[in-house]
C-alpha cells in the first residue's frame, strides 16, 4: 500500500457542499432518520466544523455471525482533538474503535460493512494494507503489554520491522519523551520493560505506539487498570498528546471523559451512536433524552 492512500484529496468534493453549514460553527448533519425499534431519530453523518476530518465512519456495520454489534454509525471526528467515545458496557464502543484500524480483521466471525475512511480512503478497500494502516494509526489497549523486552527495545521495536534507517536512538528518546516517560527510565534502558510500575507500562506502551509517527492514536480505556496517581498522569499525557495527534479515547468513566476531551460520541445499548458533539454540551445539554438519562445517571 502506497502512502498516498492517506492524503486527503478525497475528501474535498464531498466537504465543498457543506461549506455553507460549516461557517456558523455548528454541529451540522443531514435529515435524521428514524429508528424503528425506538421511534427516536439516529445521527447521519455529522462533522465538526473548522476542523479537518481525519476519520469517517459512512454506515459503518458491525456482526458478529448473526448478532449485530453495530447499527449503522456515520460521524466524522476532526484533526488533533481529542475524542471520548462512552456509553455502557456492551454498546459497541470497542467494536468502533477497532473498527479504524482494522484489528476486528482478527475476530473470524466479525463481518464489517459500509465504510471507515482514514483521510477520504475507505481502509476496507483491497488495496490497504492493514499493517501500513496500522502505523498511521496506533492503538494503546486497556491492559498494559509491554513486549518481554528491554524498555529501549519495546520502543524500537516497530521501528525495526517497517525497516526504519534514521538515527534509532534519537526516535526511541524522542517517543519515551513523547509518552513522559524519557526522565524516568532514561537510565536504565536496558533493563525488562515489564520491570516498569503498571503506570509506566501504559506510557512505555504510548511511545511504542508513537514511535512509527503516527497520525492518530486509539486508546481502548488506557487508564482502567491504573490508580489514581497514574491515570491522573496518563490524562495530562493524552492532552498533550492531542497538540501533535488525533487521540480517540475508550472510557466508561464519564468524569474523565468531561475532563480530557473535546467531542464526545455517546453509544448507547444495541450498538448505536445516539449523540456526538462538543462535550461539553453533550454533558450539560443533551440533545437526546437517552442520553440525558444516561449521563445523569437514570440507566446504564
Amino acid at each position: 500500500m502506497s502512502d498516498s492512500y492517506t492524503v486527503g484529496d478525497e475528501r474535498e468534493n464531498e466537504q465543498d457542499g457543506a461549506a455553507a453549514d460549516r461557517a456558523d460553527g455548528r454541529n451540522v448533519s443531514t435529515p435524521d432518520p428514524v429508528d424503528e425499534t425506538t421511534g427516536e431519530t439516529t445521527p447521519s453523518i455529522q462533522h465538526i466544523a473548522d476542523a479537518d476530518t481525519v476519520i469517517e465512519a459512512a454506515d459503518l456495520t458491525v456482526h458478529y455471525g448473526d448478532v449485530e454489534a453495530l447499527k449503522p454509525v456515520n460521524v466524522r471526528l476532526p484533526a488533533q482533538e481529542v475524542t471520548a467515545i462512552i456509553g455502557p458496557s456492551g454498546c459497541g464502543k470497542s467494536t468502533f474503535l477497532r473498527c479504524i484500524n482494522r484489528m476486528n480483521d482478527m475476530v473470524d466471525a466479525a463481518r464489517v460493512g459500509g465504510e471507515l475512511r482514514f483521510r477520504g480512503k475507505n481502509v476496507y478497500d483491497e488495496d490497504v494494507d492493514p499493517v501500513a494502516l496500522r502505523r498511521k494509526i496506533g492503538m494503546v489497549f486497556q491492559k498494559p503489554n509491554p513486549f518481554p523486552k528491554s524498555i529501549y527495545d519495546n520502543v524500537a521495536y516497530g521501528l525495526e520491522i517497517q525497516g526504519y534507517d534514521g538515527d534509532m536512538d534519537a526516535r526511541v528518546e524522542e517517543a519515551l519523551r513523547g509518552a513522559a516517560l524519557w526522565d524516568e527510565v532514561k537510565d536504565q534502558l536496558d533493563e525488562s520493560g515489564l520491570d516498569l510500575s503498571g503506570g509506566q507500562q501504559q506510557r512505555l506502551c504510548i511511545a511504542r505506539a508513537i514511535a512509527p509517527d503516527p497520525e492518530v492514536i486509539l486508546m481502548d480505556e488506557p487508564a482502567s487498570a491504573l490508580d489514581p496517581v497514574a491515570t491522573a498522569k496518563v490524562e495530562d499525557l493524552i492532552d498533550e498528546l492531542a497538540e501533535e495527534y488525533t487521540v480517540v479515547i475508550v472510557t466508561h468513566n464519564m468524569q474523565q471523559a468531561a475532563r480530557i476531551s473535546d467531542k464526545t460520541a455517546v453509544f448507547l445499548t444495541g450498538g448505536q451512536l445516539v449523540e456526538f458533539g462538543e462535550t461539553n454540551r453533550i454533558f450539560e445539554n443533551p440533545e437526546n433524552q437517552r442520553v440525558e438519562d444516561y449521563i445523569t445517571g437514570k440507566f446504564g
